[in-house]
């Protein structure tokens, strides 16, 4: 069974985020997502300051299987991108909740986080 931290948020789309100070949170996909795409070859990381609403499309990853989108699970305001990843992806694949993480949202409402799967209802989810 993958990995999945109970204290983290996660979507039915396999992102997982976790709330941090002021309002500003870390997403990342799930263990059990870069098991399912296997070796990650390249991540098409957002733009800083872009804008975002819950459920938009931010991000590729891309893996030697597939390119898999990435949605904001909350909307805000990208702050921040993990640009280790622009020269080791396969970071995601190694460390997807610590090292891996794909980018930083300022949250507009943090009361969107309770439209997420906590990591029991995840872990359903991914068994269905």
């Amino acid at each position: 069974m993958s990995e999945t931290p109970e204290d983290l948020y996660y979507a039915s789309s396999h992102e997982w985020i976790k709330p941090g100070d002021g309002g500003v949170a870390t997403v990342g996909i799930s263990d059990y997502a870069q098991g399912e795409l296997g070796d990650v070859v390249f991540v098409e990381l957002p733009d800083v300051d872009s804008q975002v609403s819950a459920r938009d499309e931010v991000s590729v990853v891309e893996s030697v299987k597939t390119a898999s989108d990435i949605y904001a699970p909350v909307s805000g305001v990208i702050v921040a991108v993990n640009e280790l990843l622009e020269d080791s992806p396969e970071t995601i694949n190694s460390s997807p909740y610590d090292d891996g993480w794909i980018f930083k949202i300022r949250m507009e409402n943090e009361e969107e986080l309770q439209e997420l799967l906590s990591a029991e209802d995840y872990r359903e989810n991914c068994e269905a």
